[in-house]
């Protein structure tokens, strides 16, 4: 009987749906892993379809594809290599499951499939998959090896059924996606099942961006004693191998290299930079767009496009008007030098003139008001879309999470574009991560060091500039305000007498709920953007648009 396992963890990053291509990142990640004098491979969660998949996982066309992809590692396996714990969709009898299968010497030695599937948040599973029943270990050169699924170790009992059957090391493969501050949620976790089971503990996360969720790694390994024994980089694939061994009192992780972890400002970052970048590459946009406005935020958007596509392949517009300052274009240029990004400037006045004599036999003599001011945002947008129709660009919008949340935002304007880096950040994150920025060049960035955002945008009061004199606190409460009431709406569904009671005026609660609810349908039109919070306002805060309910 071995005393010694070698196993490989292999953080990747799948494309959902590209089962070729994900076939061949197991590949490498095996022959990686072979070099590394690994026994046995183990992969994140679905990592042949891509997670998650959502209702392509329905289509048979796409679990044949699935199902062969496994016979091709299966017979890879006959050369004597790694075995392979590989993760993927699996079909038995008239079941779909959310599987693993595992692969030795060209055979199916075991398969197991996940036990609870989680229907929250971002997660629909029971939509697509059946469970399965509550498992016992495999058995791989005569260890008893456990595998429960991601979501089947937030719980106790698939752990506790693994343990009475005898398991002795627990191999988990995730798809958790990140949120800020849920690495040590994991890993308290990890340290539950342990002390509950009295095994050691294996994390393997996903890395990579889909669609309005970012996989963020960080997989890691505890031991008997709930120490932390090795851990994974955070937002970037990784294959490294750890070594378990046998002692008097069962199986132990030996320790291992632990990569830092990453503040909560910088994982933010690297949220916003691994989203977009996937976003973009894996739908095959060559290129972005951005208005830039000389604002805040799409100071920040501009820079975070540029470390994660490289500055080339980033391109702003300054789009003034009669209401545009001349230190806002002084400072969208001075910030597009900074970065190194094209930088061109297209006025709107000849679009607003020529929308101001189209709609005068219907406007007649009225008062200009929110109408002109949304017909400048949308020619702004058309002058976007138009670019990017004619250059090939993708138009990256630039609204934060405030405003998202209260409708102060254009639709067809400057709501129109393929995807929001900002949508879950709050207007006051912004601002910290504008410092941060600054001050760090994060890990991974394309874009240049220093200073990338002139203080004065950072330091001025925030302005749509759409009229005269205007500023954000005319329309709304103060951001630090705002945001702390939003948070307690959306994060914590708190109520308007729970807000108040905390401190805040009754009024301004009562107001800010108010433009929550009745932005909802401008919310449903608005582009994905990148989960950073518990509760993203799109995917994980369903409300309907015609309402009547006030609470």
């Amino acid at each position: 009987m071995a005393d010694s396992l070698k196993v490989a963890l292999a953080q990747l990053n799948p494309k959902v749906g590209d089962v070729s291509g994900n076939l061949a990142k197991v590949r490498a990640a095996r022959e990686a892993a072979k070099k590394q004098g690994a026994e046995l491979v183990l992969t994140s969660e679905l990592v042949l379809s891509g997670y998650p998949p959502e209702d392509l996982v329905l289509k048979p066309a796409f679990q044949k594809r699935c199902h062969e992809a496994v016979e091709a590692l299966r017979a890879d396996t006959l050369d004597g290599g790694p075995a392979l714990f590989v993760t993927t969709p699996w079909r038995e009898g008239d079941k779909l499951h959310n599987a693993i299968v595992c692969l030795d010497k060209g055979e199916v030695i075991g398969k197991r499939f996940k036990v609870d599937l989680p229907n929250y948040g971002v997660f629909d599973e029971k939509r697509v998959f059946a469970p399965g029943p509550m498992p016992g270990p495999l058995i791989f050169k005569g260890v008893r090896i456990g595998v429960p699924i991601c979501e089947d170790v937030w719980t106790a009992d698939v752990v506790e059924c693994i343990a009475e059957t005898g398991g002795e090391i627990l191999l988990v493969p995730n798809g958790s996606p990140y949120e800020v501050g849920k690495t040590d949620v994991r890993v308290q976790l990890g340290v539950s099942r342990v002390v509950e089971s009295g095994l050691p503990f294996v994390y393997l996360n996903q890395v990579g961006g889909q669609d309005e969720v970012v996989f963020d790694g960080g997989s890691f390994a505890l031991g008997t004693d709930r120490a932390l024994k090795a851990k994974l980089a955070s937002f970037r694939e990784e294959i490294a191998t750890i070594e378990f061994r046998r002692g008097s009192k069962g199986w132990e992780c030996q320790p291992a290299k632990i990569a830092p972890e990453l503040s909560d400002i910088e994982s933010i970052y690297q949220a916003m930079m691994l989203g977009l970048r996937d976003y973009v590459n894996k739908t095959g946009f060559p290129s972005v767009v951005i208005g830039l406005s000389g604002g805040v935020d799409s100071a920040l958007t501009a820079a975070v496009a540029a470390d994660a596509l490289g500055p080339k392949r980033v391109h702003t517009l300054m789009m003034p008007s009669p209401y545009t300052s001349a230190h806002s274009l002084e400072d969208a240029k001075a910030c597009a030098q900074a970065i190194g990004i094209r930088y061109d400037i297209v006025s709107i006045e000849p679009a607003m003139a020529a929308f101001r004599e189209m709609l005068l036999p219907l406007f007649g003599n009225r008062k200009e008001d929110v109408t002109e001011e949304n017909i400048q945002s949308r020619a702004r947008g058309v002058t976007l879309m138009a670019v990017s129709n004619k250059l090939g660009g993708m138009v990256v919008t630039t609204g934060n999470k405030s405003e998202m949340a209260v409708g102060y935002a254009t639709l067809y304007g400057d709501m129109a574009g393929g995807y929001n880096v900002l949508k879950d950040v709050y207007k006051t994150t912004v601002f910290e991560l504008c410092r941060w920025r600054n001050a760090h060049l994060p890990e991974g960035a394309m874009g240049p060091k220093g200073k990338v955002i002139p203080g004065r945008i950072i330091s001025k009061p925030p302005s749509a500039e759409l009229r005269a004199d205007q500023k954000d606190e005319d329309s709304l409460p103060p951001y630090p305000v705002l945001d702390a009431i939003l948070e307690g709406l959306i994060e914590r569904d708190l109520g308007a007498a729970d807000l108040a009671a905390e401190g805040h005026d009754l009024a301004t609660v009562e107001r800010v709920w108010r433009l929550l609810e009745g932005a909802e349908y401008k919310r449903r039109q608005a582009p994905p953007g990148v989960k950073i919070t518990s509760r993203l306002i799109s995917k994980e805060r369903r409300y309907p648009i015609v309402n009547g309910f006030r609470g």
